[in-house]
């Protein structure tokens, strides 16, 4: 995975007001973490930020205020639930060569089977422990011609040289459920409404 290289300010006020005027500046306000420090409270550059976490698990080179260099990685994002903008950031403070667990987003590709069946997100991303500056961005899971009661395990998924999974080897990643349970459980509640009615 390539580094995205972002600028960044220490800040020094802290609290709503100060998030706000933040923002009003079409910027970000965050925190950095990590290996024993002392939490660092930065501001970063909306738009930059934004493009940046388009990927997920990015690994962000950080110019802090011209003077100190540091790699990092998203844990956990805040947005506007209505308008979607980037509200604060906390970022995971990383070395070359550190492991760290993170999780992957899983990419289905393929047909099923015919017949109508439904395919189940069991998991849409793996938790896998991998090289902090060699996370994978996403992985690719075939489902071509799975059947109604076939799943993908946690173990089926390929992983690329130096990665590991986090999570139990035979943990569902995908399933495949028959379509006419679905349509049979439809029918049942609406006969279970239509009986309701006839009783009111």
């Amino acid at each position: 995975m390539s580094e995205v290289k972002l600028t960044a300010e220490t800040r020094k006020e802290f609290g709503k007001g100060a998030a706000r005027r933040i923002r009003r500046d079409n910027k970000v306000p965050g925190v950095l973490y990590g290996h024993g420090a002392q939490p660092l409270h930065l501001t970063f550059p909306g738009h930059d930020l934004l493009l940046a976490l388009r990927t997920p698990n990015v690994l962000i080179s950080l110019d802090i205020d011209g003077e100190a260099n540091e790699l990092a990685i998203p844990k956990a994002v805040q947005r506007d639930p209505l308008k979607g903008f980037l509200e604060h950031v906390d970022l995971l403070l990383v070395k070359r060569g550190e492991k760290v667990t993170v999780e992957i987003p899983i990419v289905a590709e393929g047909e099923l089977a015919p017949g109508g069946n439904l395919l189940e997100h069991v998991l849409n991303a793996l938790p896998v422990e991998a090289e902090a500056t060699h996370i994978p961005e996403s992985f690719t899971v075939s489902v071509e011609g799975l059947q109604a009661g076939d799943a993908v395990h946690a173990k089926d998924v390929k992983l690329p040289n130096g990665v590991t999974l986090a999570v139990e080897e035979d943990a569902v990643v995908l399933q495949v459920l028959a379509a006419q349970a679905e349509e049979a459980a439809g029918e049942e509640a609406g006969g279970e409404g239509e009986e309701a009615s006839a009783e009111a």
